[in-house]
């Protein structure tokens, strides 16, 4: 659970020759937070990749509006607080239906990321979590990460976004698959005779190699 919103070092870094070709001169994008300092500092971030569209919502009225009307490439939205409504907000364009503004890339940020904040984020349908105080170069990297991740979109009655788990490790134990390409967990009966020990033994020791 912790790794969905992590910001530190690792598989989700990027390396400087992707930042160098990073631009969002194209994208449209909105962003969502009801404290005027956190959307100033997140406008300048964005301003400073290149976008030109940017959308800005301090209320959730005006987010909606947007998001109704306005094709959208990249959504952010602040979810500082216990009274925030940036998860309503995201549980609710997931919901929307609104082709394709509901498939849309969503990075919530917040003052503090504990596991219940992560989930939070993770439950309602955003991409990934921010924890302030914010920089170019972790917005940037989340960016590309989210980008290149290819995570499935998910759909069914008690969530709809990006498949949650960053990992394929099979069914848990006890439990059975919700999903069409889990892999079976069951082992089926030998079709043939044990390989013998000496064999395996003789595969898998090291050897000189000749050149």
């Amino acid at each position: 659970m912790r790794s969905f919103g992590e910001s530190g070092a690792g598989p989700m870094g990027l390396n400087p020759e992707s930042r160098a070709r990073f631009n969002l001169e194209r994208a449209s994008i909105l962003i969502f937070d009801e404290q005027q300092m956190g959307m100033n500092i997140l406008i300048q971030i964005m301003t400073g990749f290149g976008a030109k569209a940017i959308h800005r919502a301090e209320t959730i009225e005006q987010a909606h509006h947007i998001f109704n009307t306005t094709d959208l490439d990249l959504i952010l939205v602040d979810a500082t607080g216990a009274d925030s409504k940036g998860y309503d907000f995201v549980r609710w364009l997931r919901k929307s239906g609104i082709d394709p503004n509901c498939f849309a890339p969503v990075l919530i940020t917040s003052g503090h990321t504990p596991n219940s904040i992560v989930s939070s984020a993770r439950d309602c349908g955003a991409h990934f979590i921010l924890a302030k105080p914010l920089t170019p170069i972790k917005v940037l990297e989340r960016i590309l990460w989210i980008a290149r991740e290819g995570r499935k979109f998910i759909e069914c009655d008690s969530y709809v976004g990006p498949d949650r788990r960053f990992k394929n490790e099979g069914i848990p134990a006890g439990l059975e698959g919700r999903r069409r390409d889990d892999a079976i967990t069951e082992v089926s009966d030998s079709a043939g005779p044990n390989m013998d020990q000496e064999l395996i033994d003789n595969l898998v020791k090291t050897r000189r190699a000749e050149l």
